[in-house]
């Protein structure tokens, strides 16, 4: 999909489900991550992950949309534009657009393991933590034993 068919899109979407246009542009961004797009509030301009159209295809697209379009005339009506309103969450409602976009699927989303383990010399209680600590100034939580750490797993 060209940047000219995503305007016409955007403007198509705007007209049918909220009865008003859409007088800016529709750009995609392709350097957008985390997100499947974004409203831009000083320009009015709404950019869309090009990823998000090439993994789920135009139905997700117009849902994205959909979204975008609710901070867009909500915020040029000066209503509450943000996640939080009540303004917002009632239009996404009404044009059954999504609150959030569905996680791209080659997107690796790993939680980071501890990097230290400490154990409790007492009670055995295993800490893991992400930071180094001195354990001649921490104590267990739970009895107040002395610490130990027992493994690092730091790549370095």
């Amino acid at each position: 999909m060209e940047q000219n068919e995503l305007q016409k899109l955007v403007e198509q979407v705007s007209l049918q489900f909220f009865q008003k246009p859409f007088q800016h542009k529709a750009l995609f961004n392709p350097r957008l991550r985390t997100t499947g797009g974004r409203y831009l509030l000083r320009s009015h301009n709404i950019e869309i992950n090009p990823k998000y159209y090439e993994a789920f295809g135009e139905e997700e697209l117009i849902s994205i949309i959909k979204h975008e379009l609710c901070h867009y005339h909500l915020h040029l009506e000066g209503k509450g534009y943000r996640h939080r309103d009540n303004d917002f969450r009632a239009l996404l409602h009404r044009v059954q657009a999504p609150r959030y976009c569905r996680p791209l699927p080659n997107q690796n989303r790993q939680a980071v393991s501890a990097h230290y383990l400490y154990a409790c010399l007492q009670c055995g209680l295993v800490y893991e933590r992400k930071r180094k600590m001195n354990t001649q100034r921490y104590v267990c939580g739970k009895c107040h034993g002395k610490l130990r750490m027992i493994k690092t797993n730091r790549e370095s």
